[in-house]
Parts: C-alpha cells; sequence; structure tokens
C-alpha cells in the first residue's frame, strides 16, 4: 500500500515540476500578438481568395497592421470592411470604386466561326496551345472552356453560348478568372463604367469580318466622335479610357460593329 501511495506522491510531483516548467517557458518564449493585427483579421471575411495579393485573409491582416496593405486591400469585404479596418487603423479608408471582372469578347457561338474541330482536352490553356490558338477561327476568342469558372470562388462566371459572362452582382473582383485567362481577354475596370469594347481582336479590319461578325474592326470613327479623347485605336483595336469618359454614348452609337456595348446590360 505503501508503494502505491509513494507512486502516487512521485507522479503528482513530476506534473508539478513539469507544469511549472512550461508555464515558465510558455512565459519566456510567448510570442507578442499584435491587437490590431487581431482585430483587422476579424474583420476580414475569411475567404482566403487571394485576390488582395496575399496567400490568406492572415497575411492581408498582418500586412495591413504593419502597414505594408491598404485597408481596402480586400476586394471581396468592400466599401464596408474597409470603414472598419480604417477606423481600428485610424485612418480613411478613401472613396475606393468598387471593380468587377469583364470579358472583352462576344463572340459567341452565333458571331464566331471556328477553324477547325477540336478534340482535345476541354481546358483554355491546353487549347490555346494547339494551331491557331486553339479551335476558334478569332486567334484572340474566348475560347469557352470555362478555366476562368474553375478558377472563380464566388460562382461569379458562367459560360454563356461558347463565351465567358459576368454576374457582375456576385463578382468580387479578386482577380483569379483575370489570371486564369490564356487570352487576356478578362480585365477589371469600375462598376461605374457605362461603355466598353466587348473585343480583344488585334487583327486587320478585313481579317477581323472573316472570323466574327461582330468584331472590332479598328476603323477609328469611335475615336472622331468622342468629344473627350477618351477613346483610342491601338493595335486595330479601340479602346476606351474609363477615367476620360464621361459615358455620353456617341461612340456606341456610331460604331458600325455595335461592339461598344453598356458592361451592365451585357
Amino acid at each position: 500500500m505503501n508503494g502505491v501511495i509513494l507512486a502516487t506522491v512521485i507522479v503528482g510531483v513530476v506534473g508539478l515540476i513539469i507544469g511549472l516548467f512550461l508555464c515558465f517557458f510558455s512565459e519566456k518564449f510567448a510570442v507578442a500578438v499584435d491587437e490590431k493585427e487581431q482585430a483587422v483579421r476579424a474583420e476580414l471575411p475569411g475567404n482566403n481568395c487571394g485576390g488582395c495579393g496575399y496567400a490568406g485573409c492572415d497575411g492581408l491582416a498582418a500586412a495591413i497592421a504593419k502597414g505594408e496593405a491598404e485597408v481596402s486591400a480586400c476586394p471581396v469585404g468592400g466599401e464596408s470592411c474597409a470603414n472598419a479596418i480604417a477606423s481600428i487603423m485610424g485612418v480613411d479608408a478613401g472613396s475606393g470604386v468598387r471593380q468587377v471582372a469583364y470579358v472583352k469578347c462576344a463572340g459567341n457561338c452565333e458571331a464566331a466561326k471556328e477553324g477547325y474541330e477540336y478534340s482535345g482536352p476541354k481546358d483554355c490553356l491546353i487549347a490555346s496551345m494547339a494551331p491557331g490558338g486553339g479551335p476558334k477561327a478569332c486567334n484572340y476568342g474566348c475560347l469557352g472552356f470555362g478555366n476562368c469558372v474553375k478558377a472563380c470562388p464566388f460562382d461569379a462566371i458562367h459560360i454563356v453560348d461558347g463565351i465567358a459572362v459576368v454576374d457582375r452582382d456576385a463578382c468580387k473582383a479578386c482577380g483569379k478568372c483575370v489570371a486564369a485567362c490564356p487570352k487576356n481577354l478578362i480585365e477589371l475596370q469600375p462598376d461605374t463604367a457605362k461603355w466598353a469594347v466587348e473585343c480583344s481582336s488585334k487583327d486587320k479590319g478585313k481579317d477581323v469580318i472573316k472570323v466574327c461578325s461582330v468584331g472590332c474592326i479598328g476603323c477609328g470613327i469611335c475615336v472622331k466622335e468622342c468629344p473627350f479623347d477618351a477613346v483610342h485605336v491601338e493595335n486595330d483595336i479601340a479602346y476606351i479610357d474609363q477615367e476620360k469618359c464621361k459615358k455620353c454614348g456617341l461612340c456606341a452609337k456610331k460604331c458600325p460593329k455595335k461592339i461598344i456595348r453598356n458592361p451592365k446590360e451585357g
């Protein structure tokens, strides 16, 4: 019996000593917690989408707390998130404009011609390496195999009639679809944009007409019509400077191919 009591006492003493050691070392080597970082992390949505340029919300919270990232860096949280984080950091969130993804291609199954029958993997990146940049006769057109769809963590982009279409309400401007498109057809633009060119072809006008009934032919009529110097033709494709655009719509009205469209109307 004495042996059992002695063993119990020994185990208890050893446990007490180990507990004291653990307590001592936890205090001695404790990592200081940044309260601001924790507060910022609590305001972030937790999607860990990487749209901010960091590996996840933890990385962004640490960067914001250190002053290495803007308080409005999270594309998912939006204005309310930016304002809450700005309050924590004691700065002004600013008046950032919401961004949204835009697909610069209108070459759907009806408008765009196929160059040949493709039997390879249904993957945009792989198909883009095939002869002619893929089966679509326009080398710049959307291939429609949905790499952007797979990349989007918010179910905000889908393939409709052979081309990618963005659900603007669901889009969080994380940029995943932009990075996933091998044709560089997707860009982020201000949600306030009224007019945009829904084409990316850099071919000459006569060549565009051969492969797509709605492609931009680089005629320059839109440039002449714009009174604000907001439209230019570069590499045979029209481009609208959204900062200069006053949304008058003259460029869209005069475009012979009707390829300058309101992004919100599709």
